[in-house]
């Protein structure tokens, strides 16, 4: 299933004499220009842009032929960022090219795809290191095309997938911390030693004084490291980079999966991969947004929420509570909300969310996330039957018992709930009992 947008291009991508001109469509004018200028490290940005067009063509896993997906640039105050989701959507790139790495003029903001096509690879993968790098985010860059004729139309279907991925990865993100910091020289000694072949492996990176060692099982200060073979992207970047970072949830003894993210950080870039639980699965699936996206008045706050966004490059969650008289809690169910457009990201580097321009469609929520249309379909047959903090469902003919521990989590008999045990967010039966709770909660006295 695609959600198709249709961007009108000038012309093709392509790297000439007079540097490299990406091709754009929407923003706040018709193909807008969003950057034009030099990028001051020009052999990493062209290792970093190829590492997420890369990303974008490989299905990590089952590899079968390559997905023909273009990366997703956004220009905001003062930086890019190009971002990209495997074919598989277990894995999601995403390379910020920094304000000392750019020296030009952010001229406009907007959010468009990128045409990183064969001709465009070869090219970046030529650029030397004492080679000027130019990138003109707009159409005027045509002449110094070296492709064979202009495309003056091309239609790229979004797939639904990664805008419910955009979605899924930013509420997830949201709950990282730093968990370990290692020098670049370490970090390559690290990834080189990983498997380069696809693997279901899940194993667990432990830090290690100025380095970090790997376990196959969950320790407390570990970080999840699932089918490590998906980290080969970030190799490119290893002779470019002072620092890897590596992000991720608090992890217990006997924790289950967990996603994570590896960042690649050389002071003017940053390349990031963010890892899904497990290499089977994708991050569209997940799950972690349903909750925040059940609140009646959700809708209306993203609305609210969204009219007050600013093309600064991280959104403050409190000015924008503190703006929108909302509470924070709110703010983040309506980023959630807007999430599920794609409208907005999370910089775990800057532990704060950023703006995208996509078409926002209130219902999204609804049609991508059938768990959600399941639970309200529950409410509105009366089909939960509240008793203090359990409730009883009926669902055709079966009853459902769900129940409320200590932690708040809800548990439900259903067999979705046998199967995951609440790791892919919560069944519709669960949902529907969070829903009533907080609409009895919330009734005036």
């Amino acid at each position: 299933m695609s959600a198709v947008q249709t961007y009108r291009y000038l012309g093709s991508s392509a790297l000439g004499q007079g540097g490299l001109a990406l091709q754009t469509s929407g923003g706040p004018t018709p193909n807008p220009r969003f950057f034009t200028g030099f990028l001051t490290t020009p052999q990493a940005a062209a290792i970093g842009l190829l590492a997420v067009a890369e990303v974008a063509r490989t299905r990590y896993h089952r590899p079968v032929s390559p997905a023909s997906l273009d990366p997703v640039v956004t220009g905001s105050r003062d930086r890019l960022r190009f971002e990209s989701f495997s074919g598989c959507c277990g894995v999601y790139a995403r390379l910020d090219a920094l304000p000392a790495g750019l020296d030009g003029d952010v001229l406009e903001h907007g959010t468009t795809n990128v045409d990183v096509n064969n001709p465009l690879r070869e090219a970046l993968a030529r650029v030397g290191g004492l080679d000027p790098l130019h990138l003109s985010v707009g159409p005027d860059d045509l002449t110094v095309s070296t492709m064979d004729g202009p495309v003056v139309e091309k239609k790229v279907p979004l797939p639904a997938r990664w805008l419910r991925g955009f979605a899924e990865v930013q509420i997830l993100a949201a709950a990282f911390e730093p968990r370990a910091e290692i020098p670049a020289t370490e970090a390559a000694t690290f990834l080189r030693r990983l498997p380069t072949t696809n693997d279901r492996t899940v194993l667990w990176a432990v830090p290690a004084g100025r380095s970090l060692r790997l376990t196959s099982r969950p320790v407390p200060g570990a970080v999840c490291l699932a089918g490590p073979s998906r980290l080969t992207a970030l190799r490119g970047m290893l002779r470019f980079a002072q620092t890897l970072r590596v992000y991720g949830p608090t992890i217990a003894a006997g924790s289950a999966p967990a996603p994570s993210t590896w960042e690649l950080d050389t002071g003017t870039l940053r390349l990031s991969l963010t890892l899904s639980p497990e290499p089977y699965r994708g991050f569209s699936g997940e799950g972690a947004a349903l909750t925040a996206l059940a609140g009646d008045d959700v809708v209306d706050d993203a609305n609210l929420v969204a009219a007050m966004l600013s093309w600064d490059p991280t959104i403050d969650v409190d000015r924008l509570a503190t703006d929108t008289n909302l509470t924070p809690t709110r703010v983040r169910a309506a980023l959630a909300q807007l999430g599920t457009a794609g409208r907005v990201g999370y910089d775990v580097s800057e532990a704060a969310y950023f703006h995208r321009v996509m078409p926002y469609d209130a219902s999204r929520a609804e049609r991508d996330n059938p768990r959600l249309i399941g639970a309200r379909a529950l409410l509105d047959a009366g089909a939960v039957e509240l008793d203090g903090t359990s409730a009883t469902i009926r669902s055709g003919d079966q009853t459902y018992r769900v129940r409320q521990l200590p932690d708040g989590d809800l548990t439900c008999t259903c067999p979705w709930w046998a199967k995951h045990r609440g790791q892919r967010g919560p069944c519709r039966h669960a949902l529907a009992t969070r829903m009533l709770t907080t609409d009895r909660a919330e009734e005036p006295v």
